[in-house]
């Protein structure tokens, strides 16, 4: 690949882009400009190995090259649901035209100089290349620190557990509080294990939006675990005690409500022998892990008198309603019943905190399983609605093209099933008459989809709750979903 044949990322070519098939090549944008070879290496190296790497500096851009179609098919998903970042910059991942990387040899030299030095540090040699390649200096030390910023929700060992044995053997944890936050040392059993992990999480969230993992190399070299318990665990040493409470550590969790936290962002759990499937389920918004114990009924509160239909179409985007029920003794609060834990952890991460009908909605999970209907007779002022045969449900089919489009609330919207015949001028009228804005509409080239943009999510809401399924005639309902695309 000659550097002037390789396409800019310009919008006009977006859209083509976005819809390249999976290749082992992978296209990176919107870098830094002063990164190194070693940092888009590092994005990558979680996933398998990686076996070219081109870059084109001055379009702040990449091209990666991985050993197999499957482990850059799971970088992508990895990363749609969880934003990459090189330097706390945001940057763009998608598959190039290309199915492999040809390089001239003068560059592909010094690729293979930056590739072998960097598999030398993971296989823990020294790099045979000229030491002044790459300054890859040795990890200090096998144990991380990691603060925990922005903590909505408790996070456990456990879910430290899981989401760092990702990268290598975990071995002790110690969580405490310093300065009234949440940290937690960790010790791998190889200190490249530890590097890797910090490349790939400093910076993530653990769940959507909130309790951001901020990670660096502890001075400790090796932790003291005494005892096993949900503060501090030895895995090499099942037989500790538990010692006697709770140690006078401070315990977080009242600090934040009585709910039990969501399960963590899918992206970031271990993906077993089910990678790529189970990596494509968290990227199309299912969590990798079934919601078994998981109540799938949410408690939204704070809301306006409008409710019943309109709770129903917006949490809708993200899972099957079956019931709503409005709570008697407090009309300002419902009860929403879905198909599963993971649909409700879902609606409750992307709804918590949206402005519905110019009010700030709560949404938190119910210790609730179910929502009960009124025995036959008793009317309890309708307060309750069976949706269990609605029209709504977007998700009955398995493998429904529906899981891939969950977004979450945003100012544009997607259309589809838009009848013959109706104009951007009729859908602009539609949508107006809502309440709000339009600020830009454009039609995808069939007319039957189209993106329209709202001037503020909270308007795009409201339209959603209006307009999805909307009769349009010509026995066409009009679809209406969040995009994560802007016009």
């Amino acid at each position: 690949v000659s550097s002037s044949s390789i396409t800019n990322g310009s919008d006009s070519k977006k859209q083509r882009l976005e819809e390249s098939p999976p290749s082992r090549v992978l296209h990176i944008r919107k870098l830094p400009s002063e990164v190194s070879e070693t940092e888009v290496i590092a994005l990558g190296l979680p996933f398998g190995k990686v076996t070219n790497i081109l870059m084109l500096k001055g379009k702040n851009q990449a091209f990666l090259e991985l050993g197999t179609e499957e482990a850059a098919i799971t970088m992508v998903n990895y990363y749609a649901a969880v934003t990459p970042q090189v330097r706390n910059t945001p940057v763009f991942i998608q598959y190039s035209n290309h199915k492999e990387l040809k390089t001239d040899s003068a560059l592909n030299q010094r690729a293979q100089a930056v590739l072998q030095a960097v598999s030398a540090v993971q296989d823990g040699s020294s790099p045979s290349s000229d030491p002044g390649v790459l300054d890859l200096a040795p990890p200090p030390s096998p144990v991380l620190r990691i603060i925990i910023d922005n903590m909505f929700y408790p996070v456990t060992l456990d879910v430290l557990q899981q989401i760092f044995s990702k990268f290598g053997t975990v071995m002790k944890i110690i969580t405490f509080t310093k300065n009234n936050q949440f940290q937690a040392l960790l010790q791998f059993s190889d200190p490249v294990n530890a590097q890797q992990a910090k490349l790939s999480l400093d910076g993530q969230n653990i769940y959507n939006s909130c309790c951001t993992l901020r990670i660096d190399f502890s001075k400790l070299v090796s932790l003291n675990v005494k005892y096993n318990n949900d503060k501090s665990r030895d895995y090499t040493r099942p037989d500790l005690p538990s010692g006697d409470g709770d140690g006078g550590h401070k315990d977080h969790s009242s600090l934040l409500g009585e709910y039990p936290p969501p399960k963590p962002s899918a992206s970031l759990l271990p993906t077993g022998p089910l990678s790529a499937a189970a990596a494509a389920a968290a990227a199309a918004g299912r969590v990798a892990l079934s919601g078994s114990g998981v109540s799938g009924v949410l408690l939204a509160s704070n809301l306006n008198d409008e409710v019943h239909h309109a709770l129903c179409v917006c949490v809708c985007v993200y899972g099957d309603v079956q019931r709503v029920k409005i709570l008697f003794n407090k009309k300002d609060s419902a009860l929403i019943q879905l198909s599963d834990g993971n649909q409700a952890q879902l609606a409750m991460s992307h709804l918590n905190g949206q402005k519905v009908f110019s009010k700030v909605m709560r949404v938190t999970l119910s210790k609730h399983q179910t929502v009960a209907l009124p025995r036959e007779g008793l009317d309890d002022q309708l307060l309750t609605k069976d949706f269990s045969g609605s029209p709504l449900h977007r998700f009955k089919k398995p493998g429904s093209k529906n899981f891939q489009n969950i977004f979450p609330p945003s100012s544009t919207l997607h259309l589809s099933n838009i009848p013959e015949g109706v104009s951007e001028e009729d859908l602009r009228l539609l949508f107006s008459n809502a309440g709000g804005t339009v600020k830009a509409f454009k039609f995808f080239q069939d007319h039957k989809m189209a993106l329209l943009q709202m001037s503020a999510v909270e308007e795009a809401i409201q339209g959603l709750m209006d307009l999805h399924n909307y009769d349009m005639g010509a026995n066409h309902h009009l679809k209406v979903s969040f995009s994560k695309s802007t016009i």
